[in-house]
Order: C-alpha cells, then structure tokens, then sequence
C-alpha cells in the first residue's frame, strides 16, 4: 500500500471546510497534517473538529517533515508570498485560484519551483469533475463536429449583499475575472485547448460599493479593479470565444458556457460545480438532449485536484491541474485587463498542454482513486 500523502493547511477559512471534510471523509490517499490560519480561533477550531495539529503559523508548517503538500487557500492576494514561502522550504504547492494576483507572480512562482525541484498544482478542480468531462468526452467523440466558438458568462451583482468580509473582492487580487474566471477559462482550455491570443475590454461601473452583509453593514468599499469584463479569445485549435464577467449586473438570460461546432452545439454545466446537466444539441434531433454523465465526481468534490495531484507526485507524472495550466489561465484572465489599458491585442506566452482526460471507471470503494 503507497503512504499516505499529508496535506499542510494555510487557512481556515470559508473554503476550507469542504477541503477538510472531503480530505478527511472521501479521498483516502492524501490525510491532514495540520492546519494554521491568522486567525487563530479558526485554526483551533479546524484542529479541534478534525483532530489534527495546530501550528503557530505557516513556518512551523513548513519546517514539519510530516508535510508533504502544502495547500495554499489564504486569500487571493496573499497567494504569491504564501506559495514562494512554502517552495524557499522545499514544499509542493496545491494552490486555490487564481495562481497569483499578476501574470508575472505566477512566472516567478514557476521559476522559483523549478529551481527547487518542487511541483505547483492548484485550482479550479472542477474541470475534473463528471460534468465537463462529460462535455469533453463528447467533444472528443465528434460529437459537435469541429469546434468553431465558445460563450462563457458569469454574471452577479457582487458580494457586498452577502459575504461577511467582501471588500477584498474590489481589491488587488479581486475581481469578477480574478475572482471567477479561473473556473470558464480553465473549463475553455480543457474542453478546446490552449487560447493563442486575446482582446479585452474592461471598466469599473460603481466606484463605490455599499456593503449591507453583516458584520460591515453601512461600510463603503472604494473599488480598485474592473468589475465589468468582456474579452475575446482565439484559441489554438482556431476555435474563438467569448467571456463575459461581472460584479455589475442584477441578472441576465444567458448560457453560462456553451461550445458551438459544425455539427452540433454543447451546453454545458456550470463551470463553478463539478456535475450539472450535460445538454447536446444536433440537427437531426431538433432540441437540446440532455446526455448521462459518464464519469465520477458530480458532487461537490473540492480537493479532487490536490488527490490528483498526490497520485501524480507517486506515480512520477505531471498532475492534471497543473502550474503549466494554472499559469496559462492567469495569463488569460489577466489578459483581458492588460489588454483594455493597453488598447491592443495580446498574443500569449504560454502554451501549455491540453490537460488528460480523467478515466472511465468507477472507483467506488478503492482507497487509490485514480492511475
């Protein structure tokens, strides 16, 4: 039986519980070594309910043998010295998204990483789950012909009527593309391949924002980033999409991702779940279909990616939610901006691999989930 890979909590925060849940409860190969958090009732708190460890702080957790990965869920501006610290250590890396706040962190993270002889995974795991790899089954099958176009939108009318703490979503690091365009552009890239080139359009609409969440209720959020969104993309294949993001907008009668081909046009789930209905659209049916869903994890399956990544490090091969594609997707969507203040079309730097499909099978009841 292969060890046991244990996983370094840095934050206890919202994301985190289902992290400890499914870590503890679902995926078999990788168990908690500890935790830690800035916060410190929500390290104890964490510690207590598991029964794993609390360290005084990340570099207690560093400096413990026991650690094999670290998983980085602090918060998105925090992500780069928190990742750089963990790799100065000799860590692996399972991010959350976005890799760094900046195209150029994420460089540096990968330089950094490579000079250590260190791996960088991280999220959105979704793209692993049953329904976009249902889409990507499909697509692979010819089952749309040839893609020729994408649409993706994600629209709300931001965090400040619900979150506890929502201010960091107008901040450096936030951001409806920073902030959700992880999940579209990572779901784009694996259904389509690698985008080659870019336009993007960009404001903000309301530079001030009124939080009626509690505990901040009446408190004024000044806003920093775009809130508004639209870029273009053409993708490696020849293939051209659209995204639209925004914290904005009350509500619209959209698709939330569509891929549209010769023969056919795709609906698929929502990017930010790992199910969802699967629709198939052909000529010959005159309607959408909605198609079964042929692989694992339609739940919610957060820390797929970080046991995909576990098995990866044990089986001596690249993990599926790799730095290659975490660091295309942040040159994406950072893209997008760089391109509006810049009035001009961008052409990308990475061209990173089209990630492999997970396998067909069920693994119900096998501690090791995946080859």
């Amino acid at each position: 039986m292969s060890k046991t890979t244990k996983i370094g909590f840095v934050g206890c925060g919202s994301i985190s519980g289902i992290y400890l849940e499914n870590i503890t409860n679902m995926f078999k190969e990788i168990s908690i070594a500890g935790v830690c958090d800035l916060i410190d009732e929500r390290a104890e708190r964490a510690s207590k309910q598991y029964g794993v460890r609390k360290y005084k702080d990340m570099y207690e957790l560093f400096a413990d043998q026991e650690v094999d990965i670290v998983l980085n869920i602090t918060r998105p501006y925090e992500h780069f010295d928190v990742t750089m610290a963990a790799i100065e250590a000799g860590k692996h890396v399972y991010s959350e998204k976005p890799l760094g706040a900046t195209f150029e962190e994420g460089q540096t993270i990968l330089a950094a990483a490579g000079a250590k002889g260190v791996l960088i995974a991280g999220a959105p795991d979704t793209f692993l789950g049953a329904g976009i790899q249902t889409c990507r089954k499909l697509i692979d099958d010819g089952c749309i012909g040839t893609p020729v176009a994408a649409s993706a939108f994600m629209v709300c009318r931001g965090h400040e009527t619900w979150h506890p703490d929502p201010e960091f979503y107008y901040k450096y690091g936030g951001g409806p593309m920073l902030d959700m365009g992880p999940y579209y552009i990572t779901a784009l890239v694996n259904l389509l391949g690698p985008v080659q080139s870019l336009t993007g359009m960009s404001g903000i609409s309301y530079p001030k924002r009124l939080i009626t969440s509690e505990p901040h209720n009446g408190e004024i959020i000044s806003v920093d980033v775009p809130t508004n969104i639209n870029g273009i993309m053409r993708f490696r294949s020849g293939a051209i999409g659209t995204i639209y993001t925004t914290f904005d907008v009350y509500r619209a009668n959209v698709p939330l991702m569509e891929i549209y081909g010769s023969e056919g046009t795709l609906s698929v789930p929502d990017p930010n779940y790992f199910g969802g209905p699967v629709k198939l659209f052909r000529p010959e049916k005159g309607e959408f279909l909605e198609m079964p869903l042929m692989f694992e994890y339609a739940e919610n399956n957060r820390g797929l990616g970080l046991a995909e990544m576990a098995k990866s490090i044990e089986l001596g091969r690249k993990p599926r939610a790799t730095s290659d594609l975490t660091s295309h997707v942040l040159e994406v969507i950072t893209g997008f901006n760089k391109s509006s203040a810049e009035g001009k079309h961008i052409e990308l730097a990475t061209k990173p691999e089209r990630p492999a499909p997970m396998p067909m099978r069920t693994m119900s009841g096998r501690r090791g989930y995946i080859e």
